[in-house]
């Protein structure tokens, strides 16, 4: 047999071939039936095969499959982005959609950019961010981020333009005896003094994650995180970027994670959860501030892409949130999300190498400790949370989970995200606990770590 043309992650060691799926399982070539408990990277939000979204792929490949953007709408265009500002009672009013997060992070950027410029201050060319964050792996995106192992033999090509601060990490950042107030005190100074340090009049934006993705497994920010964050920000006259890839369209419990920040951003980024893994597509939400700055302006933003508002795309994406709502499934992800968090706790909480269980909706990150006094990480080279993955899915457990590393200092550290589709039941989350917990107990068992 000759080997497969794809350039797979390991370029000779090929992953697991996916035959069929359906509900959360997906079945492959060896006859393995696994639990999909993350939707691949927090992405099939409905699960697999759903007949109502091949049907809206299928009707749209009848009225029309693909046409320019720059030249042409199409009503699936401008369903979906009447859907999302709606959705946002229309504080952002444009929607621009294009085929992944990374592309919607690229023109945040830009837009960021742009909006300085049109309002006649062109010397803002700078960003902030945070450590440990993940934006998209394009330069700009990943210039952005700060993902040590992502960003390594990249790092001498990547823009030296953007700065970066603490992130909300309070299982690690909080210090002894710290109030969340105190802690959010901090982390604003901070920025502020990064602002103040690189030239306030030079920063186009501040991004972050509203809820921390894989690089910091679903690390929650605590009560006033955000809100002090836009005050810096509105102090010299920033943006403020939320990045909603991975915690956004209703991952969280809402179909926008800021809405339980108490703020609402200038630029909004969202993916995944938008058309469920059916389709590529993700979008960048504008706010009132940025489209009336252009619309005063150039009339225009200078930028595009071949795909962006694909109508096939656009169309799968209005399926899932039309089922999202009718359903009421931002409901089901708020009752089984606590209910997934608290067997969580439950049931592995008191392991002697869980150190941490966060999140929120059906978002959840587990991290793991080698002592859970001291919360030291385990070294670099037992690759912890990639052995976790890798044991999910043998036959005597079924299950996948989303490995990541790197959350203690960008290189030490491991995490599993737990992130299933919005129509599990409880049941269904009763199996899925049950599966991590026999997976982690035969991890550490074998490795002799507790």
């Amino acid at each position: 047999m000759k080997p497969s043309s794809i350039l797979y992650t390991k370029i000779n060691a090929p992953p697991l071939k996916v035959i069929s799926s359906r509900g959360h399982y997906l079945l492959t070539e060896d006859g393995r039936e696994i639990f999909d408990a993350t939707g691949g990277a927090a992405v099939a939000a409905l699960g697999h095969n759903h007949p109502v979204i091949k049907q809206a792929i299928t009707q749209q490949l009848d009225e029309v499959a693909y046409c320019y953007s720059p030249f042409f709408t199409t009503p699936a265009a401008e369903r979906i982005a009447r859907l999302l500002t709606e959705s946002t009672d229309d504080e952002m009013t444009k929607t621009f959609i294009v085929s992944s997060g990374t592309e919607a992070i690229e023109a945040s950027l830009k837009l960021a950019r742009q909006y300085h410029v049109e309002r006649g201050e062109p010397q803002r060319n700078r960003f902030i961010a945070r450590r440990q964050s993940y934006h998209g792996n394009t330069l700009g995106a990943l210039a952005t981020g700060y993902h040590k192992a992502r960003r390594a033999v990249y790092e001498d090509i990547l823009a030296k333009n953007v700065s970066h601060v603490s992130p909300c990490y309070p299982y690690r950042g909080k210090k002894p005896g710290e109030s969340d107030e105190g802690y959010v005190q901090r982390l604003a100074d901070e920025l502020d003094s990064e602002f103040r340090a690189v030239g306030p009049d030079t920063v186009c934006a501040f991004i972050a994650e509203t809820i921390a993705g894989a690089s910091l497994a679903c690390a929650t920010p605590v009560p006033g995180y955000f809100q002090a964050m836009k005050a810096v920000c509105d102090r010299y006259g920033a943006l403020l970027i939320m990045d909603e890839v991975m915690s956004g369209m209703g991952r969280s419990g809402t179909l926008h994670a800021w809405e339980q920040e108490g703020v609402v951003p200038d630029l909004q980024t969202v993916a995944k959860g938008l058309g469920a893994g059916y389709v590529p597509i993700g979008a960048l939400l504008v706010g009132k501030k940025v489209v009336n700055t252009l619309a005063q302006g150039t009339g225009g933003f200078v930028h595009s892409q071949t795909y962006q508002g694909h109508p096939v795309a656009c169309a799968a994406a209005y399926a899932v949130q039309r089922l999202v709502q009718e359903q009421d499934l931002l409901s089901n992800v708020k009752v089984q999300g606590d209910y997934l968090g608290r067997l969580l706790k439950e049931r592995i909480e008191g392991h002697p190498n869980v150190g941490d269980i966060r999140g929120r909706g059906l978002f959840w990150g587990i991290e793991f400790v080698k002592d859970k006094e001291t919360r030291a990480p385990f070294p670099v080279g037992d690759q912890i949370a990639q052995t976790v993955h890798i044991t999910g899915l043998q036959p005597g457990h079924g299950i996948s989970l989303l490995p990541s590393s790197g959350n203690v200092d960008g290189t030490q550290g491991d995490v599993v995200l737990i992130a299933p589709a919005y129509n599990i039941t409880g049941g269904e989350v009763e199996i899925l606990v049950d599966r991590v917990e026999k997976v982690i107990e035969s991890v550490f068992e074998t490795a002799g770590a507790s």
